[in-house]
């Protein structure tokens, strides 16, 4: 490590901020319908994500095999590191009012694809447009919440923005359950159309009063070659995924090509020093990737092990993905409520709820295993992403000078999705290797709690030295 990594880890004290009603700052006349709408489209979001991950074990036994079982949420995040990176470059140079608008197009687009998809290529492909436009509007929402919204309220908008995924997890997974079981898994995509639409109508013309960005504000630096370096790292997880399910001469060969590829790219479009976990603005990139691997990869396995292994209905098997972001919405309000505390610490509390959730899963994943401890155990899990996440967010904004915004933005949810990817990748080739979720999922669940310990170790290094 360098110098500046081993400087001493105190964390500097945050502002104390005047409690006040922070409502009439996120509601008022001049924030009321930006406010509105980025809730809308976090809820487009949050509505994909808990509907679909609980529909994936009947959709992909309809359309493939259990072995192919990673694929549709590798191509959505492999699409979502490319999309991520063109909406940061764009929100640095241009400001987020296009992003905001198209994204929400090639959401709906691949919707519709997904939905009629008579195979797994056109579902693949409806995915990757979901993706391109999940990762798009996810980067310009935080550019626009650092353009709109004041330092001392940042911290109640993040909450809000945990707040939207509270409906989508109350009757997300269970309707999604319900409709899978007794129409089809293509009417939960089909029926988020109509949210994708509504965001956009409402969205639309708040967007168009944003301002231009200030003329006066420090240019963004040159970067050469993102969205090339972006587009290795979707190939290279991509591939990383199709080698882990074929062991044998090929796929040895197909592996060191892809992180031949992959490392390069992955360190271009990260911060200098996110791999030596230097102090600041590299360490938060890093955590934002530790936590969501662990999170998201485990929240897209639980409901497979409870219909395979444990024999639930997959209206059931989705419970655990309510529970846990009502975890999560609920941690989030309340360190809303108290922007003095510590986000450092904050986030070192989390990470260590989310390893003791993943190692408590291993109570529940093997056939020996109590399924209904997967309730408590990802309510716990959710309550520990509920402190990470939005203090991550709040850290990133606060390290990041004005022209840098969209880069460190973008860095993070691509910290984020080739994390996840990747460890979802791992999965599936766990289970084509050891044939049954009961055997493949206890280990990855190992793997995933040893990211969760290195964040705890991590988190105080998220704070920058006096």
């Amino acid at each position: 490590m360098s110098t500046q990594d081993a400087a001493p880890e105190t964390t500097p004290p945050e502002p104390t901020y005047v409690r006040a009603s922070t409502s009439g700052e996120l509601f008022g006349p001049g924030r009321r319908s930006i406010t509105v709408g980025v809730l809308l489209l976090i809820s487009m979001v949050a509505f994909e994500a808990m509907g679909v991950g609980t529909a994936m074990p009947a959709l992909v036994a309809s359309l493939g095999a259990l072995s192919l079982y990673a694929w549709p949420f590798v191509a959505f995040m492999a699409a979502g590191v490319f999309g991520t990176v063109l909406g940061g470059r764009w929100c640095d140079l241009a400001g987020p009012r296009l992003p905001l608008i198209v994204a929400p197009v090639l959401f709906s687009a691949g919707l519709l694809t997904a939905a009629s998809a008579a195979g797994m290529p056109q579902l693949l492909v409806g995915r990757t447009l979901q993706g391109l436009g999940a990762g798009s509007v996810t980067v310009a929402i935080y550019v626009l919440v650092a353009q709109v919204y004041p330092e001392r309220v940042r911290p109640a908008m993040f909450g809000l923005m945990s707040s939207a995924w509270v409906l989508p997890s109350l009757i997300g997974p269970p309707i999604s359950g319900l409709v899978t079981e007794r129409l089809s898994w293509r009417w939960v995509f089909f029926g988020l159309v109509p949210v994708a639409v509504l965001a956009l109508v409402l969205v639309v013309p708040a967007v168009r009063r944003l301002g231009a960005p200030d003329p006066n504000r420090a240019a963004a630096p040159k970067r050469r070659g993102l969205l090339l370096a972006a587009f290795g790292a979707a190939a290279g997880v991509s591939a990383l995924t199709w080698a882990g399910q074929k062991p044998d001469a090929t796929a040895a060969i197909v592996l060191v090509v892809a992180l031949l590829v992959l490392v390069p790219a992955t360190r271009r479009l990260l911060p200098t020093g996110v791999f030596r976990a230097r102090r600041g603005i590299s360490t938060v990139v890093a955590c934002r990737g530790l936590c969501a691997a662990l999170f998201f990869t485990t929240g897209s396995y639980l409901p497979l092990i409870l219909t395979s292994t444990h024999h639930w209905s997959l209206a059931a098997a989705g419970t655990p993905l309510v529970v846990g972001a009502l975890g999560w919405s609920s941690a989030s309000w309340w360190q809303g409520r108290h922007p003095d505390l510590s986000r450092p610490r904050l986030l070192r509390i989390g990470f260590c709820l989310l390893a003791g959730g993943a190692l408590a899963l291993l109570l529940v994943a093997p056939s020996w295993g109590v399924g209904w401890l997967a309730l408590p155990v990802w309510a716990c899990a959710g309550v520990g992403m509920g402190l990470s996440f939005p203090s991550i967010a709040f850290l990133l904004l606060r390290q990041s000078a004005p022209g840098e915004i969209g880069f460190h933005t973008s860095a993070a949810q691509m910290a984020d999705q080739l994390s996840t990817a990747t460890m979802i990748g791992a999965g599936g080739a766990l289970l084509a290797l050891l044939g049954t979720p009961a055997t493949a999922m206890p280990v990855l669940l190992a793997v995933l709690a040893a990211l969760g310990v290195l964040g705890v170790v991590l988190a105080p290094r998220t704070a920058v030295p006096n």
